[in-house]
């Protein structure tokens, strides 16, 4: 069943957006992440232009998450006051990261710089997440405890605040700062940036591994309804339709993910995430170094 996208002014199969936003609605329930780092590189392959991907996708993820949140919630396996925390930077990065965009869309740069960034990010923290899981699977079956740094340079910050939920007191500087950067990367990549702030908050902030899926989705449902909001005020590259079929499919699978992910390793839940973003980061980079079977296309360069 084809249905036309307005704003995007592309035919997709319904059934196959709806089959995606169920594939990442899942992601977001095991592992905390918004999953827009995986359904946005998969809207670019099914043809849906990267401006409205990204745009599109944030919004898409706010359903996702808050479908999440609420069974991590009946779990009580959220830090409110962290996520908090980590929103307040998230809004502020938003906000700078939509300027960037705006700046880079006028220069007809934006979707070379958004498939880079994919790239980029994707390759270097699947990569490090892949080691780092490695290593602790191997240590589970050797029968070795696995050492958390109690104490590193961000317990020597001032601004300190008592996290209860996850058992902390630290420095508000760190989460403020890892909000940021996941703030801009919400409003650049169209993603919730789970990928960046789960791996940030276990290994830099010292979080339990079940308190940061909960406190991660906390925080990613307002950051992108933020960016969403922006992107749709001043870009007009949201495309309802598109949004609503990634919707209804991500908050049917956030439930079935979240109770996939309580009965999965924390070790085994990192492998699988690393082994994900490495091969969409692959994939991307592919399409960036193949020639493409069209050398040239007529798009709305703004004048360029």
């Amino acid at each position: 069943m084809q249905i036309y996208l307005p704003i995007a002014e592309v035919s997709v199969n319904a059934f196959l957006l709806l089959g995606l936003g169920g594939l990442v609605g899942v992601l977001s329930g095991m592992f905390g992440v918004g999953g827009g780092f995986l359904m946005t590189p998969l809207l670019f392959f099914i043809g849906i232009p990267p401006a409205v991907a990204v745009a599109t996708e944030a919004n898409q993820i706010v359903a996702s998450s808050f479908s999440g949140v609420l069974a991590h919630l009946r779990r009580k396996t959220v830090d409110l006051r962290m996520g908090t925390v980590l929103l307040i930077g998230g809004l502020i990065g938003a906000a700078l990261g939509v300027i960037v965009f705006n700046y880079l869309k006028s220069l007809g740069q934006v979707d070379l710089l958004v498939k880079l960034c994919y790239v980029v990010f994707l390759g270097i923290i699947g990569g490090m997440m892949f080691v780092e899981s490695l290593k602790a699977i191997r240590n589970t079956r050797s029968g070795k405890a696995p050492k958390r740094k109690k104490h590193n340079w961000v317990h020597g910050l001032p601004l300190k605040m008592r996290f209860r939920t996850s058992g902390l007191y630290i420095s508000v500087i760190p989460p403020l700062i890892v909000g940021v950067c996941v703030g801009i990367l919400a409003a650049i990549m169209g993603v919730g940036g789970g990928f960046i702030m789960v791996p940030a908050m276990i290994y830099l902030l010292g979080m339990p591994t079940k308190v940061v899926v909960g406190t991660s989705l906390f925080q990613i449902i307002f950051v992108t309804a933020f960016t969403t909001m922006l992107h749709a005020t001043t870009n007009y590259t949201v495309d309802v339709a598109l949004a609503v079929l990634l919707l209804v499919g991500g908050v049917i699978g956030a439930q079935v993910g979240t109770t996939i992910g309580t009965r999965m390793k924390a070790e085994q839940l990192r492998i699988l995430l690393a082994l994900m973003v490495l091969a969409v980061c692959f994939k991307l980079a592919l399409d960036l170094l193949i020639m493409p079977s069209e050398l040239y296309s007529i798009g709305n360069g703004g004048g360029h």
